[in-house]
């Protein structure tokens, strides 16, 4: 602490007890001068009283102007980025809507049935081609639908069993790995949140009529005159400075949340949401070309653990476990390990 804020606790505590504001603080202070000081009629002093206070005065406005400015500069600074940001999430979304991959096109009756033809012949084509030299009998067909579904139904099963007690009762992530509910829906990757509230109201709202606040572990979103729609201590912590919301067409509002841990899923926005299973997080659904190496590293490590755990395999951990086990195994044959049991 530095000689300049050592008297700041003192200072607050007798500020904070002037509920008249600056005015009242200066006048106890200036009483004070008056009553236990010679600040006003000391024949010592070289300059006038009023000479010695604003020359203090004009030493800490230069030092307060000089904060303000800077802090100012800082802020802009910070809003020209997340402007930027959310420029180009816009552009990357209306890129996506004029793919021409993605659009519909509309054709005619008669062009409609030339595809239909073209397609029932390529069909036939290709059955043609792949016709097996003996038909197969019914009921092995019957055979094999219900070995089918009998592995699928094992496979469902197999997952719930491989659930965690703690993950029971927990939803499955949308293809977001977020949450989609009544009044709100959300994705995620691991560097933030897109938020989506749609607006159902009659009348197209302004931006002066929406609250969002971001605090370091508390969000609140509603709308002016209404009950709050979000209003509760996040999963997690957010960059409050970094967080940014904005308004579409008056019916639409998207925030965006910076998370400040980077290498963790949120299973929920506010603790009063329902939970999702972040153990079905599917993070392929993340551009891992967004991350930096350290996080890339890893994020691929997971999906490697989760197509193993899928495939009924050890994990990455598990197996170099399993593995320093059989060396340790092979190095004392002379102990007896049948009647261990590992986990």
């Amino acid at each position: 602490m530095s000689d300049e804020e050592k008297y700041d606790a003192l200072l607050m505590n007798i500020a904070s007890q002037h509920t008249g504001g600056i005015h009242e603080l200066l006048d106890t202070l200036f009483g004070f001068f008056a009553r236990k000081t010679d600040l006003y009629t000391s024949p010592n002093v070289d300059q006038k009283p009023e000479a010695l206070i604003l020359q203090s005065f004009h030493k800490w406005e230069k030092v307060a102007l000089d904060k303000h400015k800077k802090d100012k500069a800082e802020r802009e600074e910070a809003d020209r980025i997340r402007r930027e940001k959310l420029r180009r999430k816009r552009e990357e979304e209306e890129n996506v809507k004029n793919d021409p991959s993605s659009r519909i096109v509309e054709v005619t009756d008669e062009e409609a049935e030339k595809i239909t033809q073209e397609n029932a012949q390529a069909k036939a084509q290709k059955m043609s081609s792949n016709e097996p030299a003996v038909v197969e009998k019914k009921h092995t067909v019957a055979e094999t639908k219900s070995s089918n579904n009998n592995e699928e139904n094992k496979e469902e099963k197999k997952e719930d069993e491989d659930e965690n007690e703690d993950d029971k009762g927990k939803e499955k992530p949308n293809a977001g790995n977020g949450w989609t509910g009544p009044n709100y829906s959300w994705t995620q990757t691991l560097e933030e949140i897109d938020l989506r509230v749609p607006i159902n109201l009659n009348v197209r709202i302004k931006s002066k009529d929406v609250i969002v606040k971001f605090d370091r572990k508390h969000l609140c979103v509603g709308l002016r005159g209404h009950p709050p729609i979000i209003d509760g201590e996040t999963f997690g912590e957010l960059k409050k400075e970094d967080s940014v919301w904005t308004l579409d067409d008056g019916k639409l509002l998207h925030i965006v949340i910076e998370k400040v841990n980077k290498m963790e899923w949120w299973s929920r926005i506010v603790k009063s949401d329902p939970e999702i299973n972040t153990r079905k997080v599917q993070p392929e659904n993340s551009k891992l070309s967004d991350l930096d190496g350290e996080t890339r590293g890893m994020v691929e490590k997971m999906m490697y653990d989760q197509h193993r755990r899928e495939a009924g395999l050890p994990t990455s951990d598990e197996q170099k476990k399993q593995d320093m086990l059989q060396k340790f195994m092979g190095a004392h044959p002379e102990m007896d390990f049948s009647k261990c049991k590992f986990n």
